[in-house]
């Protein structure tokens, strides 16, 4: 992906061929040092925000029921597609896909979908019929070299966080497929079995020097490039090389290794960021709470009375604090024992009882 929106003159180029000789970079790091990676997450579920550098991408998931493939019915699909905007890079150009956009799709594609990273049989609702097909859409903001692998963490870091409706399969046939709500049902996360990291290498000097993640304007000078596609146990996804000078077997080994541990360095950041974002804490607030009809729900009421303040007055509401309501209980207590000692409250007492015991007649009135 060789940009022609900045030539490097004679004196830029030997100045950095020059540094890097000296194990020296034009923006201070080493040869095996990536740029500061800063990974976070949208509001809603399959969007991610990835700066790499200056290097700024976007990646939006979203997923549609469709027909699978002949020779793939009971397998999901994945896509890989992205925009680049001229506000991005002036090189850049609007309308249909360039050449860059192309290799840059397809590199992400086969790392992801080749490497059966995420598990396409789960997105299968009924056999031939309706799949899940998955769509990422990557939108490069800002190029500041290495697309590749900003894109790829971007995607990556989209597919973590997507869900996907929750789905029945119904009707008098069985083959209605009834889409839920996420009021009604809680979405369903893909199932992704591992994650592919890809790292870049650039070559100068006929092949005799190696950097990891080239800049901007490293791309412009450097002779060839090698893009690894590997996950944390250091199994090897993809390897492409775009061109560009012949490189040594021993320097391709050298650079799988390399990639192995950088690849289980940005692993261990996505989670970290993935845990730690506020995007975790906003969606556990976000989560609809049911209940269950035949769960009876405990509700307090507090005491409350209503006092007469005489005519043309409003009524006023008061609430029995703990201390009152022991106040009035201590004044019903009394009241009892007053109207247990009185001749008159005796009389009424028995009269009562004997009224009480007879049944089957008139009311009494």
């Amino acid at each position: 992906m060789e940009h022609i929106g900045w030539r490097p003159s004679v004196n830029e180029r030997e100045f950095i061929e020059t540094a890097l000789q000296s194990d020296l970079r034009v923006d201070g790091r080493h040869s095996f040092d990536f740029r500061k990676l800063r990974i976070s997450f949208g509001r809603e579920d399959g969007s991610s925000e990835v700066q790499l550098g200056e290097t700024h991408v976007l990646g939006y998931v979203t997923a549609q029921l469709v027909q699978p493939y002949r020779d793939r019915p009971n397998e999901g699909t994945l896509a890989i597609f992205t925009e680049f905007s001229p506000m991005a890079d002036p090189a850049f150009e609007p309308g249909r896909p360039g050449e860059s956009a192309i290799e840059l799709g397809r590199v992400i594609d086969r790392g992801l979908r080749e490497s059966r990273a995420v598990d396409m049989e789960s997105l299968c609702v009924v056999a031939g019929k309706h799949v899940w097909s998955v769509r990422v859409d990557l939108h490069i903001l800002d190029n500041g070299g290495n697309l590749i692998d900003a894109a790829n963490i971007a995607a990556l870091a989209a597919l973590s966080t997507f869900r996907r409706p929750e789905c029945t399969v119904g009707g008098d046939d069985g083959q209605q497929v009834i889409v839920h709500d996420p009021e009604v049902r809680d979405p369903l996360p893909l199932t992704i079995h591992h994650m592919p990291i890809a790292v870049t290498f650039a070559y100068f000097g006929e092949g005799n020097i190696v950097v990891v993640d080239p800049t901007y304007k490293e791309e412009a000078v450097m002779g060839g490039r090698m893009t690894a596609t590997i996950n944390s146990n250091g199994d090897i996804c993809s390897i492409q090389k775009a061109g560009g000078e012949g490189v040594m077997s021993s320097v391709v080994m050298q650079c799988l290794r390399i990639a192995s541990v950088k690849a289980t360095d940005i692993t261990s950041k996505m989670k970290k960021a993935f845990q730690v974002d506020s995007y975790t804490t906003e969606k556990a607030l976000k989560k609809v709470k049911r209940l269950p009809a035949t769960l009876p729900q405990k509700i307090n009421v507090t005491d409350v009375t209503m006092e007469d303040k005489g005519d043309g007055e409003l009524e006023t509401q008061t609430v029995k604090t703990p201390s009152d309501v022991q106040e009035i209980n201590k004044g019903d207590e009394d009241h009892r024992n007053i109207k247990g000692n009185s001749p008159l409250t005796g009389d009424r007492i028995a009269k009562h009882k004997q009224t009480s015991t007879f049944s089957g007649g008139p009311s009494n009135w």
